[in-house]
């Protein structure tokens, strides 16, 4: 059994100022001679936690981390309702990474992302091939239109219809038979802060109803603070409105890109965010890859089996 690996502090941290006058909080924790691994949360809008540390071991790896625009330690921070949020795009972040590299003096990196993470990572690897040593992704999503529909528009009504329509019947009545990801997006921008509230705190109910597996009731800890679930449901939907700029299938079309590039793919058997049929096409079309499946596994990272496979990973790319 791979066990987490103690708690350790960040020996370097700061705020990275990217285009458009944005800062990005990043941290290096571990061996400042070891390994370079990048870490991507997901999200959009998660920021990155210390569980993300315990992944590596700190006398191989030299681990950055970082907050994606606009969430975490990043500023300005998307809570505000003044924060514009049309300089948050994918490209944006992708531009985020290159910067940091440069910045950290970082020649290549093994990637780590999950969830958002994990799309992010490709299509950050796509662009940057030669700055990418390996890829360990996990709740593996790759972009596309179909994905962001089936978790966040209808699909996943097949599994949760009380949660689907708790989530509807939040909107006003005129906007409950249209597109919901419009709505809310509109709902999260209104002048009135009880609204926005109302709309944080109903979409972020349904975020909490799918990652586990077995499913847990109620609203997911991390969403108990607003600053937290506002900022996150505000990057959220912005992201889906535009299908990540990414919607045309970029991510699998190009994935020959990462040809020479070894990667693990892990997914929990009954992840309903990430359906497997997304990691095993990724795989089917990627001869370097690994795809592992982790059975009585759902979405959340968290889960025993899906973090022993994420330390494998790294235990075995630590040692190449």
């Amino acid at each position: 059994m791979a066990d987490l690996y103690p708690e350790i502090e960040p020996h370097a941290q700061g705020m990275l100022e990217v285009a458009c006058g944005d800062l990005v909080y990043w941290e290096v924790c571990g061996d400042p001679n070891g390994k370079p691994a990048l870490v991507l949360h997901g999200g959009p809008g998660s920021g990155c936690t210390p569980w993300f540390r315990r992944l590596f071991d700190p006398a191989v790896y030299r681990v950055v981390l970082f907050d994606q625009r606009g969430c975490g330690r990043s500023r300005p921070h998307a809570s505000a309702p003044e924060t514009a949020l049309s300089t948050n795009t994918t490209d944006h972040l992708i531009s985020d990474i290159a910067l940091l590299r440069v910045h950290l003096h970082v020649e290549r990196w093994l990637v780590l992302g999950g969830s958002w993470g994990s799309a992010l990572a490709l299509a950050y690897a796509e662009r940057f091939p030669d700055h990418v040593t390996e890829l360990i992704l996990f709740g593996v999503t790759t972009g596309r239109r179909e994905e962001f529909d089936w978790l966040f528009r209808d699909g996943l009504r097949l599994f949760f219809p009380e949660e689907w329509e708790d989530r509807r019947s939040a909107l006003p009545v005129a906007d409950r038979d249209g597109d919901v990801v419009e709505a809310y997006c509109r709902l999260l921008s209104d002048p009135d802060p009880t609204v926005r509230q109302h709309a944080a705190h109903a979409w972020c109910l349904w975020e909490s109803a799918t990652p586990d597996w077995p499913p847990a009731p109620g609203l997911a800890a991390r969403f108990s603070d607003p600053l937290f679930a506002m900022a996150y449901a505000r990057i959220v939907t912005h992201y889906v409105r535009h299908n990540a700029w990414l919607g045309d299938g970029r991510v699998l079309r190009d994935v020959d890109r990462l040809a020479d590039i070894p990667s693990v793919l892990v997914n929990g058997r009954f992840d309903f965010q990430a359906p497997i049929a997304a990691a095993w096409e990724l795989h089917y079309r990627w001869p370097r890859s690994e795809l592992i499946v982790v059975d009585n596994a759902g979405h959340a990272a968290n889960n025993l089996g899906i973090t022993q496979e994420l330390i494998r990973a790294t235990g075995r790319f630590g040692k190449r």
